[in-house]
Formats: structure tokens, sequence, C-alpha cells
């Protein structure tokens, strides 16, 4: 599997135009539930195993002050992870794909980070995932390291 490094250099960014509030723990089997959904195709295509990765909720709660979740009338419409200048776990629930979502959480992360130091940031992705790197591409996000890992 070829996992790709990107990284962020610049200063500024767009406004996202969202409002993040962090994971709690009204949320954590809704969470769970849509990272399992987001994460088990590529997991599958990939031969990464476990394809779910989160089998309960308990397996989140030393995260919560990481994960940041968009919501919408309650449900998380999707969820980002921010652990000091690289960016993590940026997911979208799948009926809310297409809809420009994702571009805003990672303009939302990229604001959360700016907010702390201005240091480069930086995020992975698989290869598999050519819609990711196509907007982490556009976002200005470039291609730093190029790595083959197992799975």
């Amino acid at each position: 599997m070829i996992v790709y490094e990107m990284c962020y250099p610049y200063e500024t960014v767009g406004a996202a135009g969202i409002v993040c509030v962090p994971l709690d723990y009204g949320y954590l089997e809704e969470y769970r539930k849509i990272y399992n959904d987001c994460f088990c195709e590529m997991r599958k295509a990939l031969g990464i195993k476990p394809v779910n990765v989160y089998t309960d909720s308990d397996d989140l709660k030393d995260r919560l002050d990481n994960i940041c979740i968009l919501l919408d009338n309650s449900s998380i419409i999707g969820a980002v992870s921010c652990y000091g200048n690289e960016i993590d776990d940026l997911m979208v629930r799948k009926a809310s794909q297409g809809k420009g979502y994702g571009r805003k959480l990672l303009l939302w992360a990229i604001q959360r980070i700016r907010q702390e130091n201005k240091a480069p940031i930086t995020l992975h992705v698989a290869q598999w995932n050519a819609r990711a790197v196509t907007l982490y591409r556009q976002m200005g996000f470039a291609i730093t390291k190029k790595e083959k890992i197992k799975p």
C-alpha cells in the first residue's frame, strides 16, 4: 500500500464557514459507526485488518480531546482530528459526501492548527483514496513523502 505524507506550508487559509465542536460522550456511538463506515471500504481494498477499527465506543475515550465534529440537527455530518500540526481522520458521513463538507472540515482544521502555530501542517493519505488526494492538492497540500507500507 502506498501512503503519501502531504504538507501545507502556508500561514493563511480561507474561511471555513462552519463551526465544529469537540466530540463528547453523547456522540461516541454515532461517531464510531460513521468512522467505520467511512473507512471500511478502503481498509478492505487495501487488505487492512480489522476492517472496522472501532468495535466499541470505549476505544475512543482517550482521543476525545483531539476529535471535533460538525453537526446538523444534532447529527454528525463529519469530523476531523488535530494532533499538534497533524490532521487525521477527516471524514464525512456517506449521505453528506460530495456537498463540500470535506473541504470545509479541512479548512476548519487548518484554521484550528494555525491558531496555535505557523509550522507546516501534515497529513497522511492512502494513494488509493484518490478523492482525498485531489482535495488536499486543491487546498494547497503537496506530497512530501511517498511510503510503501504493509497492511
